[in-house]
């Protein structure tokens, strides 16, 4: 199975997960990553490296970060490019989780990430204040 873990700073990446969780249930092989202030970028590549030690990664890892560019991302980065099965995916939301939650069981972490990306994309909607129009995009 793919391991996934949720870097963020802050305890926004523990908060999220178990968010997903309320919906999903409690998810295996699966881990959140917190950057404190005053951590460098050596000690969150500790916390993840101590992570993936604890998981299941032989069929890859997928890195879901908030800021491309900080320091989870930049911890991440360091790790994922010293390994071909590791892909890393800013900007993480809740729909994006679920989906990878979703669809991991059946996808490559190539694909994980696509997924990922995609549902990310087209979780950011706006209100049109259309009736008519807010009625067509209902989700059920």
């Amino acid at each position: 199975m793919i391991a996934v873990i949720i870097g963020t700073h802050g305890i926004f990446s523990e908060e999220i997960l178990k968010s997903a969780e309320m919906i999903f249930g409690v998810q295996e092989n699966v881990g959140s990553v917190t950057f404190q202030p005053g951590e460098g970028i050596d000690a969150l590549a500790e916390k993840y490296n101590s992570l993936i030690e604890k998981m299941n990664s032989t069929d890859g890892v997928l890195f879901m970060v908030d800021l491309f560019g900080g320091s989870p991302f930049n911890a991440a980065s360091i790790i994922a490019m010293k390994h071909e099965n590791m892909e890393i995916v800013t900007g993480v939301n809740l729909p994006m989780i679920l989906e990878v939650l979703g669809s991991r069981d059946f996808s490559s972490v190539s694909e994980l990430l696509s997924i990922a990306e995609n549902s990310g994309k087209e979780a950011i909607r706006t209100l049109s204040k259309n009736i008519a129009e807010d009625l067509d995009d209902e989700i059920i």
